[in-house]
């Protein structure tokens, strides 16, 4: 028998369900494609459809996905990361997005690779750099720092 094929994914939407706390329409990231602990760099994916439900009312007839879901799925996914360094008691809590540009509308039918490096991770909370891709185009890029804390503490 030959060697079974590489998974295609790291985690699937239930497994990522099982670590963050998101739910729909608010759980933003469909799968993990990588992690790399020793580099704390993570790739996740979203796929943008014309059935989400923040299209009804952004921008109709010419649907762009706001920036700050895009930021927020990019937020998820470090938070992925975040507990896979072994902060997996805690809840990575958004506290601050810095040098955030917006460079290419995220629109139905876009695939969205998420990228996100941790800067500095500790028990109190840390800095990602972050990037969502459409192919090999930059759609946003940002800092984002969070705060870690207690599951019990919400």
């Amino acid at each position: 028998m030959g060697d079974l094929p590489p998974r295609a994914f790291v985690f699937r939407a239930k497994e990522i369900e099982q670590i963050l706390p998101h739910r729909y329409p608010f759980l933003l990231v469909d799968r993990i494609l990588s992690i790399d602990l020793e580099k704390n760099e993570i790739v996740g994916l979203k796929n943008v459809t014309v059935n989400e439900p923040f299209f009804q009312g952004h921008f109709p007839g010419t649907p762009i996905m706001p920036g700050v879901l895009i930021l927020e799925a990019l937020a998820q996914t470090g938070g992925v990361l975040v507990h896979q360094k072994g902060y997996d008691k805690k809840i990575a809590v958004l506290l601050n997005v810095t040098n955030a540009k917006f460079r290419r509308p995220v629109q139905p039918g876009d695939v969205l690779h998420l990228y996100a490096k941790g800067l500095h991770i500790s028990g109190n909370g840390g800095k990602v750099q972050a990037k969502a891709m459409i192919g090999e185009q930059i759609a946003v890029e940002a800092e984002l720092s969070f705060a870690l804390i207690s599951k019990e503490q919400l």
